[in-house]
Parts: C-alpha cells; structure tokens; sequence
C-alpha cells in the first residue's frame, strides 16, 4: 500500500537536533494521497523558530517522492495544534525520559 510505503520513507528522515525520525516524533500530521500521485503532507516542527526547518521540509519532500508511484509531493507546516510530548509514540516519549502522568 502506498500509504505505507510513504511512512516507511518518512522514518528515514531525522529531526538533527533530537536524531528521531519525524514520523514517530508526532512532526508528521496528515498524509493525503491526491489525483496524478501527488501527495501532500501536513506537518510541524518542534518549534516554529527551528534552524533546520528549510532541510526538514526537503527531506521530507524527497523522502516522499523518493517512493515508487509518487509523482509529486507538497509539504505545508503548520504549528496548529502546537507540538507537544504527546504526539510522540509511546516509544519515543519512553527513550526521552517523558513519562504519563
């Protein structure tokens, strides 16, 4: 399925500062799979001010177009909702130190 595949590529792509791949990070919001094998992605980042959005944002795009059936894909950010440790698999959030309260 291509949805999958997409997510297995989105893995590859690492946020620098905390070396987790955006996907199990919660930075990843929407994936929408359009006519022609477009794709759009709606994600954030872990701060609105982070120094390394521009490259997140390209490797994200050439992660997703980097899958076979793919034409073309768009990435918007948005900081609604606002991220936070919940967005993050419970994995993530374990290797962090976050617990639930």
């Amino acid at each position: 399925k291509m949805r999958d595949k997409i997510i297995e590529s989105l893995k590859e792509v690492y946020d620098p500062d905390l070396s987790i791949n955006v996907y199990d990070l919660g930075l990843i919001y929407e994936i929408n799979e359009e006519a022609n094998n477009h794709v759009d992605i709606i994600m954030t980042l872990t701060s609105a001010f982070c120094p390394a959005a521009d490259d997140i944002v390209a490797d994200v795009t050439r992660a997703v177009e980097d899958v076979d059936g793919v034409n073309t894909c768009k990435v918007e950010l948005t900081f609604i909702p606002a991220f936070g440790p919940e967005m993050m698999t419970e994995e993530v959030r374990m290797s962090l130190g976050i617990w639930d309260e």
